[in-house]
């Protein structure tokens, strides 16, 4: 018998509220996350901050982890990935709807699968592939500025220009040197929206894992920035600090390669998604029932360590929200996504991309799907 899978209720508060609710408190207060009115927002983005690794490191992050509980936890979104999470973000859509469906998705018009973080070309242009307009995007269009806050090498990537059109991008070296930025762009006066991005945690988990020193230590200085921020906001100054996914550290010894089992990739004609998350697409013209009995070999050997799920099932348990029509062939036939501390890898031809991380996510394990979502100054509970 197959494992059930989880399913995403539609009105269950995620990532994807986020922004539009702090357009709500500049406009009075409200939204989804109930925000109080506030003339200057910040949103925090940590990458790869969970709210279960939070709450295992509470003792190194005591500002922040003091405004962890039920009520400042949400759901990322599905799948944890940042190219996803972060287009939900920003533009306050599903995956189904903005059309960033995973860390690598087929592009039909290519017939090949390109990593959606770092393959933007003429055939996956940054204006067209990310389908929504975003939050910042609403805000110009209301006379509204808003700010990205971020390293230098990001101001000019695609993705930029996918998902944070609309706003100034405002290059920033170190941790500290990004609060001070959004200090001084606050104290321009005004209304405005701030978006702060922090890439060092989720950069060092895949390096090292969650649980290494240097992990630990780049915690440490961003809970004291955190801090020394939080400290200096006026009444009518906003933070929240939330995160794209979690992440969950997968030994090599949990590495199941998949290619060499021939009735895992029967009629497979793409791997793409993440390891945790890993999504086939079978070859253009295929019977109507290759997807069941692709989803059926799978069940049959990693019933046990993942939910397996075709397309349509994934889509009717809710995991994508609702997906338009131009989205769907981006989403794979069929769906591995872990559930036990596993890593799916193809291998075939020697493939081993990937196979060094430490650090993974794009699952539905709490560890991965739960974030925090702290607020601060004029947000504080």
């Amino acid at each position: 018998m197959s494992t059930m899978l989880p399913t995403r209720q539609a009105a269950e508060p995620t990532l994807a509220d986020v922004l539009p609710s702090c357009v709500a408190a500049l406009e009075g207060g409200g939204g989804v996350l109930e925000l109080p009115a506030a003339d200057r927002v910040v949103v925090v983005l940590v990458d790869g901050l969970g709210s279960a690794a939070l709450r295992a490191r509470a003792g190194h992050a005591r500002a922040m982890a003091s405004g962890l509980f039920k009520r400042t936890t949400i759901t990322s979104g599905f799948p944890t990935t940042t190219a996803a999470a972060l287009s939900s973000l920003t533009t306050g859509g599903r995956p189904g709807q903005h059309g960033i469906v995973g860390y690598t998705a087929l592009v039909p018009e290519a017939d090949a699968v390109v990593n959606q973080l770092s393959g933007w070309s003429d055939v996956m242009r940054p204006a067209t592939w990310q389908r929504l307009p975003t939050i910042f995007e609403q805000l110009a269009a209301e006379g509204v500025p808003s700010s990205t806050i971020g390293p230098a090498k990001y101001a000019d990537s695609g993705l930029t220009h996918a998902i944070l059109r609309g706003a100034d991008y405002v290059a920033a070296g170190s941790i500290a040197e990004r609060f001070d930025a959004a200090r001084a762009l606050f104290d321009q006066g005004g209304r405005r929206l701030v978006y702060l991005y922090v890439p060092e945690l989720d950069q060092i988990a895949h390096a090292r894992g969650w649980e290494s020193d240097r992990w630990l230590a780049t915690l440490e200085a961003l809970d004291a920035e955190y801090a020394r921020f939080s400290a200096r906001l006026g009444r009518r100054e906003g933070l929240l600090l939330t995160a794209d996914h979690g992440i969950v550290d997968v030994p090599a010894s949990s590495h199941v390669i998949f290619g060499d089992v021939p009735e895992l990739v029967q009629g497979v004609r793409h791997v793409g998604g993440d390891p945790r998350c890993v999504q086939l697409y079978l070859e253009q013209g295929s019977a109507p029932d290759a997807r069941t009995r692709l989803a059926d070999a799978w069940h049959r050997r990693e019933d046990s360590r993942a939910w397996i799920a075709t397309r349509e099932e994934a889509i009717q348990a809710g995991w994508f929200g609702e997906v338009d029509d131009a989205v769907l062939p981006r989403i794979g036939d069929v769906l591995v996504a872990a559930r036990k501390l596993v890593a799916y890898y193809d291998g075939r031809d020697g493939d081993v991309t990937g196979r060094s991380m430490v650090g993974q996510h794009g699952s539905l394990t709490s560890e991965e799907t739960l974030v925090p979502l702290l607020r601060a100054g004029a947000f504080a509970l």
